[in-house]
């Protein structure tokens, strides 16, 4: 059988139009996501409460808060979620969303935080994320999307009748004919964002101001008017910051918490 030169083409052609066509079963599919992610969101929930409980009876012992200090931002359920709603439009090939999940592991960002005393409980803090951390995460991400794309698209070639070699070369050659650019330039231009923007995730985090803490409750005040409250709490890893967010806007309640290392 000869080298299928056409068929990477006309593979992401039959997707667009599977896309067009086909709405209904996708809106039905996002539905499912949507309520695994909500299900995912109750555990997550389950689990801040059990630890917002924890600070509760187990606050800070008073030690200072005065240092450099850096925590790894855990995107992965996010990217995952997003590329699995992505590749459930490939026509005649099924994934799983655990496939996806266990495929995009320790996808992190560094946010370093700085706090800086001027008395025993108050000071100034800044606090910033790493570029060069956002960018190995999103190439990370984007490698790891490349390989469950890979697999599908063997899959999908087999289904077609393909009896050559399918191996991560041979079909990283055939895209790259194809299309003039890697799996991974070709997802990163025409595929999904599977992470927030830097630019969104430095609007969130970073920012400089002062801090107040009390009673294991860490109070910031940021220059531009922002106000954001989280309970702290010092373990063997470090310091573990937990902040409740209304994480739809609807006054659904979610907990992030990130712990920091001192550096």
């Amino acid at each position: 059988m000869e080298y299928p030169l056409n068929f990477i083409e006309e593979f992401c052609d039959n997707l667009q139009r599977f896309r067009d066509s086909d709405m209904r079963d996708i809106d039905i599919m996002r539905k499912v996501i949507k309520n695994m992610i909500l299900l995912l969101l109750i555990l997550s929930l389950s689990i801040s409460t059990a630890f917002l409980i924890y600070l509760h009876f187990f606050k800070s012992d008073g030690r200072s808060l005065s240092g450099e200090w850096t925590a790894e931002l855990n995107l992965t359920e996010q990217a995952a979620a997003t590329a699995f709603i992505w590749l459930q439009d490939i026509e005649g090939v099924s994934v799983s969303f655990q496939d996806v999940e266990s495929g995009m592991q320790k996808l992190t960002v560094q946010v370093v935080l700085n706090l800086e005393a001027t008395t025993g409980s108050e000071g100034a803090f800044h606090c910033s994320i790493l570029p060069e951390s956002y960018n190995m995460c999103e190439q990370a991400a984007y490698e790891a999307f490349a390989a469950i794309f890979r697999e599908l698209l063997a899959e999908r070639l087999r289904m077609a009748g393909y009896t050559g070699d399918t191996d991560k070369d041979d079909l990283e050659a055939l895209v790259t004919e194809t299309f003039g650019m890697s799996t991974v330039s070709y997802l990163m231009t025409y595929g999904p964002a599977l992470l927030p923007s830097l630019e969104d995730l430095q609007a969130r985090y970073e920012g400089s101001g002062t801090y107040e803490a009390a009673e294991g409750i860490l109070t910031r005040r940021y220059d531009n008017g922002t106000v954001k409250t989280e309970n702290y709490v010092w373990d063997n890893s470090g310091l573990v910051l937990a902040e409740e967010e209304d994480s739809d806007g609807q006054g659904q309640m979610k907990t992030e918490i990130l712990i920091f290392r001192k550096k």
